[in-house]
């Protein structure tokens, strides 16, 4: 059926058009949902037209709304607030929207529209295990590729793994060194946890041997000789640490030697490498399933890292790019409000920007999508915007379908974590943490009777993984949040939990309709659709809307804010009207059959974020 806001806009625009001879575009017709307060479903801003109508806001707003009324059938009655027409539909166009609801599963949901994405998520480095911070990245990434299907695209998710370069070394040499010969089985680890292990325990010696170093004779002429003019010896020493490593440190020769190894293909290093890498990789796989999600491509850093050196090349062809007298190779954003950026070193290897030129290249040849969505923190802003400039400047064709979903950082409440320290807060330790706060809460209500063991688990696991989710997506990408496991699973609160009651709820009201075998039929008899009722379907007609405009924003905020509210909506609905023992047996269809609807659209809206629904809590 027609969308209600857009056969108003219509509506208002043929209005003006008749009443006072001036066009006007329709998709410029403000139309806002009518708030609380007021009596209507939805309100015209009838400001812009007072210029035309030479009258005060009042009067015009009347003269509209009196026009709306003898010729639009759906509009039944309006009325005037200084200057806002409010509109209340008719009981006859409701009524034809929740039939088209219930009957239609996909609600809200477009057919394909011939366009192809690609949405890059997690992207992990394989020295240690995925955490907090990786869990917004992946539930962000995920969310979007979800979104962007219920509009009618073709989406293709992939990730990129960092599998190689110092860090990755690090762990190597330290299992190397120190690890004697254990595996993940033999110490009874997750296997990403284990590499991540030896990755910490690299760090910890390091530091060690810096600050044993700091005693010694060369670090005190180092001191004295390269210090700022009243610069302390602790501010001097944590400024130094990276030139330490890199010239003077034992351990981090052995890592630049390994590195070396690992790019001349030295069969010993590669087994390590390799041998690493595949525990992490298992460790990677259990993480994600736990998560609910997965990639259709995957690429590695040790495939793509020499990638780009041609597009240099052709770069300076082009005269994109310019050439220094050491033989490095730059570009002048300057014009464009950055600085200038060598894409090639003066001994002609490649940096972090030229993979990434060849990477983009290589995946629009392979995939050729429209768009190319990146979800990275926001600390790679600025590589973003040069890396999508100099695409621009290279006339790659699909430079202008480039988009960087940058999102906040996430911390605890107790502060930022640090995976060099050890204090990072893996992904599989949130996810257990969560499930087991979901046990304690239902224990606290009182245990579900009639309910299997197998049963009890899987629905505790729907209810930590739907707080876990929630709370990490129903904030904007671009604000920084702390994510709070207690508050996460809170019944009362803006979480995944409530809503997932909710749906519950209306679960138990489903079944009892079909166990007793309701008559739902006379539904479409009831007239007097009370406010509680006007206010679940207005939000409901909304909820194509809500998806379009998430996935236009990337921001899958939206649809959680949406379901939140939906739910809260229906919460009020349920207190505030009688369902099974309605006045009527056609106010009692309707209402079941507006539950049915809430509920489908709340399990829709939240598997948009890779939330399940349990069936009981």
């Amino acid at each position: 059926m027609s969308n209600i806001i857009s056969t108003l806009q219509n509506a208002v625009a043929q209005a003006v058009g008749q009443i006072y001879s001036e066009a006007t575009d329709p998709a410029k017709v403000q139309i806002n949902t009518t708030p609380p307060d007021f009596t209507g479903d939805y309100s015209v801003v009838v400001f812009p037209f007072v210029k035309i109508a030479k009258k005060a806001p009042d009067a015009a707003a009347a003269e509209i709304g009196d026009y709306l009324q003898k010729n639009v059938p759906e509009v039944k009655s309006f009325n005037v607030v200084k200057g806002f027409l409010n509109l209340e539909i008719s009981d006859v166009y409701w009524q034809n929207f929740l039939q088209s609801v219930v009957t239609n599963p996909g609600f809200g949901r477009q057919p394909r529209n011939g366009r192809k994405v690609m949405v890059e998520y997690s992207s992990p480095n394989t020295n240690k295990p995925l955490h907090l911070g990786h869990i917004r990245n992946i539930l962000l990434g995920w969310s979007c590729a979800q979104i962007l299907e219920a509009v009618g695209c073709e989406v293709v998710k992939t990730q990129i793994v960092n599998d190689r370069g110092v860090a990755i070394c690090k762990s190597m040499l330290s299992w190397e060194k120190w690890g004697d010969g254990k595996t993940p089985e033999s110490a009874g680890i997750k296997p990403d946890h284990f590499v991540g292990d030896w990755y910490v325990l690299f760090e910890q010696k390091s530091k060690e041997a810096y600050e044993a170093w700091q005693q010694s004779d060369e670090a005190k002429r180092i001191f004295e000789t390269n210090k700022k003019a009243n610069q302390a010896e602790k501010e001097f020493f944590r400024e130094f640490k990276n030139k330490w490593f890199n010239e003077h440190s034992a351990l981090g020769a052995e890592v630049r030697e390994m590195l070396l190894k690992w790019e001349a293909h030295e069969p010993a290093t590669m087994a390590l490498w390799n041998k690493m890498n595949n525990w992490v990789y298992e460790g990677f796989e259990q993480t994600y399933k736990d998560l609910g999600v997965s990639f259709d491509r995957l690429y590695h850093e040790s495939d793509t890292y020499l990638l780009g050196k041609d597009i240099v090349e052709e770069g300076l062809a082009k005269g994109v790019f310019f050439k220094k007298d050491d033989g490095s190779v730059w570009v002048d954003l300057t014009d464009a409000g950055y600085d200038q950026k060598v894409v090639l070193r003066a001994d002609g290897t490649s940096v972090y920007i030229t993979q990434d030129l060849g990477t983009a290249q290589m995946r629009h040849k392979e995939l050729g999508c429209e768009r190319y969505v990146y979800v990275v923190a926001d600390e790679q802003n600025y590589h973003f915007q040069v890396l999508f400039e100099i695409l621009r400047r290279l006339g790659e064709p699909y430079a202008k379908g480039l988009h960087h979903l940058s999102y906040g950082l996430v911390e605890l409440p107790t502060g930022r974590m640090k995976t060099r320290e050890g204090t990072v807060v893996d992904a599989d330790d949130l996810v257990a943490e969560v499930i087991r706060l979901a046990a304690e809460q239902a224990s606290e209500r009182g245990e579900i009777e009639g309910v299997s063991p197998q049963e009890k688990q899987e629905n505790l696991r729907k209810v930590g993984m739907g707080a876990l989710k929630f709370f990490i997506v129903k904030v904007h990408p671009k604000r920084k949040m702390i994510f709070n496991p207690e508050e996460s699973v809170d019944l009362q609160g803006q979480t995944g939990p409530y809503i997932q009651y909710s749906y519950v709820r209306i679960n138990g009201l489903m079944q009892r309709v079909e166990k007793e075998n309701v008559d739902v039929s006379k539904a479409g008899a009831y007239t007097g659709i009370q406010t509680q009722e006007k206010e679940l379907l207005v939000a409901l007609h909304d909820f194509p809307n809500v998806i379009q405009k998430a996935a236009e924003e990337y921001d899958p905020s939206l649809i959680a804010n949406f379901c939140y509210d939906l739910a809260k909506k229906y919460h009020r609905f349920w207190h505030d009207l009688s369902i099974f023992n309605a006045d009527t047996a056609e106010a009692k269809a309707f209402r079941l059959q507006l539950s049915r609807s809430v509920g489908q659209v709340l399990k829709s809206g939240m598997e948009l974020l890779g939330i399940e629904m349990p069936n009981r809590m």
